[in-house]
């Protein structure tokens, strides 16, 4: 059986990687798909969907998985939701089982008929992205909370030093969780 895994992966953390190995444990290979592959240099998406290949490559290699079971690739929206799983299929090898936890992609999927599975957060108010980003924009402990061969890639690619670049502006100081509150 292949699985497919999408997700955003800004970065990939350690939940991430816990979900990739449950996949592992009952499927023969796992697809993880790169969402938003077009999108770098923002607040949400700050990486390329180069730079979250290698976190993800790396890691895994980093982790003993047999790289021959993993296929990774990038994954551009296409911001048509009726026509998405199909636009995933063109992309991807064929798959028998997609795992998602993200409302419409679960339910585009379960509507193209697919068996979807939700896969167990591992610490999902600890291990996220956002969470991440923010403790990386606030000067906090964000190391902790991904695999060594990520924070490596985020270090090699200076990403601590563009993410402040993004969020620079002419207006006051504020900090990322203020900026996020108040969108």
């Amino acid at each position: 059986m292949r699985a497919l895994y999408i997700g955003r992966f800004q970065p990939f953390h350690l939940g991430h990687l816990h979900v990739v190995k449950y996949i592992l444990e009952s499927s023969k290979e796992v697809i993880i798909a790169i969402g938003s592959s077009q999108v770098s240099h923002t607040i949400q998406n700050p990486f390329t969907a180069g730079e979250r290949f290698l976190m993800i490559k790396k890691t895994l290699e980093t982790e003993g998985v047999d790289l021959r079971r993993v296929h990774i690739l990038p994954v551009p929206d296409i911001y048509r939701n009726a026509l998405w799983v199909k636009h995933v299929e063109t992309i991807t090898p064929p798959f028998d089982v997609v795992y998602a936890n993200e409302p419409v992609t679960v339910r585009l999927f379960k509507e193209s008929s697919y068996d979807v599975r939700g896969p167990e957060f591992y610490k999902r108010t600890v291990y996220s992205g956002e969470e991440i980003r923010n403790r990386i924009l606030n000067k906090g402990n964000w190391e902790s909370l991904v695999p060594k061969a990520t924070a490596e890639v985020i270090k090699d690619i200076d990403g601590v030093a563009r993410l402040f670049e993004i969020i620079k502006s002419d207006k006051k100081e504020t900090s990322y969780q203020e900026m996020s509150n108040s969108v």
